[in-house]
């Protein structure tokens, strides 16, 4: 069996005869690797928020809770986004040959991004959160690249 890049993705060749190839194309595999990341980064926020509420600062009243948040979800999403969009880049692109595991992470980067910008844009508050969200973004562009580079690195095929 050999492993070979193609451009729409991983081919798998197995040889019976020396007749059948077979093609595995798994670029839709970012699709769910993005929203994976996206659950987990809101998981991180509510948690956040949690432990916030019941350590850091209790006694406030539910609305004083929900203000902040809308205030530190941005914040946590840099933070948390960061080690996130790495290791889901590195996870994807381990899945594919070497010469796609950059392109596979950015794929995942892409998605996350497409959707985020349409939520976002969508709620109407892209505005009051312009640099917030190009500075989430530009971060996990570099993480997913790196992440990507990782499996790169670490693959054998």
């Amino acid at each position: 069996m050999r492993l070979a890049g193609s451009s729409q993705g991983l081919v798998k060749c197995e040889s019976i005869k020396g007749r059948i190839c077979m093609e595995k194309n798994r670029w839709w595999l970012a699709i769910p690797f993005a929203l994976g990341v996206m659950i987990v980064n809101v998981l991180i926020s509510v948690l956040w928020v949690a432990v916030y509420s019941f350590f850091v600062n209790p006694g406030q009243d539910q609305s004083y809770y929900q203000a902040y948040a809308q205030t530190s979800a941005p914040y946590s999403s840099i933070i948390a986004g960061i080690p996130l969009m790495f290791l889901a880049g590195r996870w994807i692109g381990s899945k594919f040959p070497k010469a796609n595991s950059v392109k596979a992470a950015l794929l995942v980067w892409m998605v996350y991004f497409l959707i985020d910008f349409a939520v976002v844009a969508a709620a109407g508050a892209l505005a009051q959160i312009a640099l917030l969200f190009t500075i989430s973004f530009v971060t996990k562009l570099a993480a997913a690249y790196l992440g990507g580079l990782s499996a790169q690195r670490r693959g054998t095929q």
